[in-house]
């Protein structure tokens, strides 16, 4: 929309000086008028205020520091808040999304694969969210690539609290971004347009863990929409959370299991840090069965009775070990998983 009227007019001051009824041609009334609204004194004041404190900065799209990816996308927006280490715009960028209710597995892959994509040198983009999110920027802060944060409401606005701290770490270590004004609230209708960005400063983006309905599958599709690489992990066939990664499978995204499966896209090479998935020792022989009974599939108490002939009694008590042991996970359901 704005280039439409930048490149009409020349710049965007030129834009303020038309008419409701000129602007009127090239845009929705409503809007054409809500343009040319004077500006909030206060508001202009505080973003000022705020964007000459260290470490912040509002890049509009002719500013050098700007993603040059961003900015060749169809849609990129004309400015931009960002907070922390502005010079992450440059790096090569694989973004990392899915559910926020993940299970303990898919926490796992996400942590796995970001902090072996960070130790490889790319930096990892997510949204800030519970779930996938929160995974995949906290282990990304651990290695060389780090992470930028995208926000769906103001910069100045922590959403969800339970991600304070790590959003504090990532104003210290990595980067923030958001389109919106300063004290915008996390409304609904503005995460679709937070994941466009997040599809937009990256080469690529791995889904890990989404339903069919799952915003991730947004963040894709503006990712396939912008020419990227579409990545994503395969699950249990039975498991709501597998269909989202299935179907992007089944359009064209490249099916991964490990971490180098991503960097080869890239023309990378992996780091000592790509994610292994297998059995560790100090497994008992008992534990060994019942994992073995179980799969990799979700599996009630009730199946693994029947394929383990086991009591329920001594069945529990070496789930729970193995739950101890972070081997297997209890899901919403009351269904176990193995975890490797």
């Amino acid at each position: 929309m704005w280039r439409r009227l930048v490149s009409a007019f020349g710049t965007p001051a030129a834009v303020l000086v038309q008419s409701k009824p000129v602007l009127s041609q090239l845009v929705d009334p409503g809007l054409a008028a809500a343009i040319l609204e004077p500006s909030n004194p206060a508001a202009v004041e505080s973003a000022l205020a705020w964007a000459s404190k260290p470490g912040h900065a509002i890049l509009t799209v002719a500013d050098p520091r700007y993603s040059a990816l961003l900015r060749e996308t169809p849609d990129p927006p004309p400015l931009i808040y960002a907070a922390g280490r502005i010079e992450l715009l440059e790096r090569p960028v694989i973004a990392i999304v899915g559910s926020r209710n993940a299970t303990a597995q898919g926490m796992r892959n996400a942590e796995a694969f970001a902090r072996a994509l960070s130790s490889a040198g790319l930096c990892v983009a997510s949204g800030m969210a519970l779930g996938i999110d929160a995974a995949a920027h906290r282990a990304a802060l651990e290695a060389v690539g780090s992470t930028i944060a995208v926000l769906g409401n103001g910069i100045d606005v922590v959403y969800p609290r339970r991600n304070a701290a790590l959003l504090q770490q990532v104003f210290s270590a990595g980067l923030v971004l958001s389109e919106f004004p300063l004290g915008t609230p996390p409304l609904a209708a503005n995460f679709p347009r937070r994941n466009r960005i997040i599809s937009g400063v990256a080469r690529g983006c791995l889904v890990i863990e989404a339903a069919l309905a799952s915003g991730s599958l947004i963040t894709a599709r503006s990712a396939v929409d912008m020419g990227r690489d579409v990545f994503a992990i395969p699950g249990s066939i039975h498991s709501p959370l597998s269909r989202g990664c299935h179907y992007l499978i089944k359009q064209g995204a490249k099916l991964v299991e490990t971490a180098s499966d991503v960097l080869e896209e890239f023309g990378m090479q992996a780091g000592a840090h790509a994610p292994q998935v297998e059995l560790q020792d100090g497994v008992s022989a008992e534990e060994r069965f019942v994992l073995a009974a179980m799969g990799h599939d979700p599996c009630d108490v009730d199946t693994l009775v029947h394929r383990t002939r086991m009591s329920v009694e001594e069945l529990l008590s070496v789930l729970t070990q193995l739950e101890i042991d972070a081997r297997v996970s209890r899901n919403h359901d009351g269904s176990y998983q193995r975890l490797r």
